[in-house]
């Protein structure tokens, strides 16, 4: 069973850089065909955006969705059109941000942007799983003992999309490109006969006008009050960070290469600003239809319109038989939707968490990973009791976050560009969608929490990862400087290599000698020649992972191999390890004990990468070379 779930960790480890490419033998498709794979998460939103906008606003609906329109295409668009031309392999805004932050402030971001990211594709999941649910059970032909079991159902189709990806998810856009087109023209179908009706009943839109001007006398009022409802339906801004991460499925133009992939990004900003625009389309036409022909009460929780607008009038207009057919392509779209944040989980996860030493082995491996969250989606289900309404409030959260973060990294870009046109457009965007997300949590706080949740979760396992494999040898390769070669190889000649550590670029000529001195004494090294001084310079010691290169420097007339890392014990036992294949001999290498309590030293080592040296080293190599016989020697003075 062990075997079964870890199978494809290497695979994992292969694609956990930040740069991470599909499987070469996955198949590269025209736009048009990815934008239905993203599109099962971002169109699927149809099956319930319509009934949380009439509940949000009533007759106000329409007003309110024109407004989330023009947030998306004079928003949301612009952003992450610039998104794709910044990060053509996927990477999205999460990496954008990083790299303007250095050392653990970046580190910390991601991970904080990682709980949003995980609250939104997780939320993803059980809310439309539970919306897939709710269709079900208010059709007619479903069967009687379904009814009152829609916390049960939904926690099927969770187990059923678990199921998929434990047995191997392959190859989507063939699948997505049927569930969208089917799903679009079903629905094109049904907002169109809705909207005869209402151009044919003039008294049905004039009974709508008058209950609008009632409750909104004031036109200012009017945009006012719709402004402030905006953020309850953010969810219709779902989808661009998926358009986002798809971007390496996209077919390029021939003269692609990975350092210059335009015919990509022109592809990905063609997906992006086609699917806002056929969004837009249906956003507002179906919001109009359900205004005009949908009673309030009836989208209320418990009533037959809740959650599931479009199809009650699928069902009022166009009878229950091609009612069911479009819920059973509601309830597969919405389905595939989970399919598709699981897959954006699966993929994100990876990407950031093990690069930073953050994860246990075992999440390098899918399966693991799809049980944790199958698991957690039991548990948001059962907690909201399998109710779209509650859970929308977190999925707007985690949307928006996202969204506002990707805007801050453009803004960022653009000024280091130093082109003020686009700083100030995108600052403006930022701000809008900054009020946009403060708004969203302080009327529906459930989203934060949910949110904290995650990324209290994300921390602690991250940082406890970090802790426990700190001992690793997190090198990945190391070279010698032509200078340093010869120096080891000249002082190899006599016998064993003798290197003496020291803080980097420290110390006078004196310093210098009596540590000489003192190794002398203890190695019993024969003369200075042979003795090689060792120093690491620590530069970001957020980074878990390093390529060590050797450089070899003189000064007061000492041999000093110098070398970058992030963590100088983890650094020293690499080497060591490295100069005795090289040589063919353990190498002995001399510290000075450290002073300073135990547990700040500990610290100091998982954060900053220095501490208590000698003990740290000789513990990496314990654990890098089982065999006491081949492992170098650690001396302590």
């Amino acid at each position: 069973m062990g075997d079964w779930l870890l199978a494809g960790s290497e695979q994992a480890r292969r694609h956990s850089g930040p740069h991470a490419q599909p499987e070469p033998e996955h198949q590269r498709h025209h736009w048009l065909r990815v934008m239905c794979l993203t599109g099962v998460d971002y169109f699927s939103t149809l099956g319930y955006q319509p009934g949380i906008a009439l509940l949000a606003a009533g007759a106000l609906s329409p007003v309110a969705t024109a407004v989330l329109v023009v947030v998306t295409l004079c928003g949301a668009l612009p952003v992450y059109r610039r998104v794709a031309v910044e990060s053509p392999r996927g990477e999205g805004s999460i990496a954008m941000l990083e790299k303007h932050l250095s050392w653990w402030k970046g580190k910390l971001l991601v991970l904080v942007l990682l709980g949003f990211a995980c609250t939104d594709f997780l939320i993803t999941i059980t809310l439309s799983a539970a919306d897939a649910s709710a269709h079900l059970l208010e059709n007619p032909y479903a069967p009687d003992v379904f009814a009152g079991h829609h916390v049960a159902l939904t926690l099927v189709l969770l187990a059923a999309l678990a199921a998929v990806f434990l047995r191997g998810f392959t190859e989507a856009v063939g699948i997505a490109t049927v569930l969208v087109a089917v799903y679009l023209v079903l629905s094109l179908t049904v907002i169109s006969v809705s909207l005869v009706k209402v151009v044919s009943h003039p008294s049905l839109l004039g009974d709508w006008h008058r209950l609008l001007v009632a409750e909104h006398p004031n036109p200012a009022a009017m945009v006012g009050v719709a402004l402030i409802v905006f953020p309850k339906l953010a969810l219709g801004l779902s989808g661009f960070e998926t358009g986002v991460a798809v971007m390496p499925l996209i077919r390029g133009a021939p003269g692609d290469t990975e350092d210059r992939p335009a015919g990509r990004i022109l592809g990905a900003r063609r997906l992006l600003t086609t699917a806002a625009l056929i969004m837009a389309v249906l956003l507002l036409s179906s919001s109009l239809a359900t205004a005009v022909l949908v009673p309030e009460r009836l989208a209320e929780p418990g009533g037959p319109a809740n959650g599931r607008a479009l199809a009650y009038l699928a069902h009022q207009e166009l009878g229950n038989v091609f009612g069911t057919v479009y819920d059973v392509s509601t309830i597969a779209i919405l389905w595939f939707a989970g399919a598709s944040a699981m897959a954006g989980l699966l993929n994100l996860v990876p990407r950031y968490l093990p690069r930073y030493g953050m994860a246990p082995h075992w999440a390098r491996a899918i399966r693991p990973l799809v049980l944790v969250f199958t698991a957690v989606g039991f548990v948001v289900t059962i907690v909201f009791d399998a109710s779209v309404d509650k859970q929308g409030g977190a999925y707007a959260t985690g949307v928006l976050v996202l969204i506002t973060s990707a805007s801050v990294a453009v803004t960022l870009s653009a000024s280091r560009r130093s082109d003020r046109r686009a700083t100030g457009v995108f600052g403006v965007i930022s701000a809008v969608f900054v009020y946009t997300t403060v708004a969203n949590i302080i009327e529906r706080p459930d989203g934060l929490i949910i949110g904290s949740i995650f990324i209290v979760t994300i921390l602690v396992v991250s940082f406890l990862s970090r802790a426990v494999r700190s001992f690793e040898l997190r090198v990945t390769g190391v070279e010698l400087d032509p200078t340093a070669a010869r120096w080891v190889a000249e002082a190899s000649r006599a016998g064993p290599l003798h290197l003496v550590a020291n803080e980097f670029d420290t110390g006078d000529a004196a310093e210098y000698a009596d540590k000489a001195s003192k190794a002398h004494e203890q190695l019993h090294v024969p003369g200075a020649q042979h003795l090689l001084f060792l120093e690491v310079d620590v530069l970001d010691s957020s980074e878990f992972e390093s390529e060590l290169t050797v450089h070899g420097r003189q000064r007061h007339g000492y041999r000093i191999l110098r070398l970058t890392s992030a963590s100088v014990p983890n650094a020293i036992a690499a080497l060591l390890l490295h100069l005795r294949d090289m040589t063919g001999a353990r190498p002995h290498v001399y510290f000075e004990w450290s002073e300073g309590n135990p547990v700040q030293n500990l610290v100091r080592f998982v954060f900053i990468g220095v501490g208590e040296v000698a003990f740290t080293t000789r513990e990496i190599l314990r654990e890098a070379e089982p065999d006491p016989e081949r492992r170098p020697f650690v001396h302590v003075g």
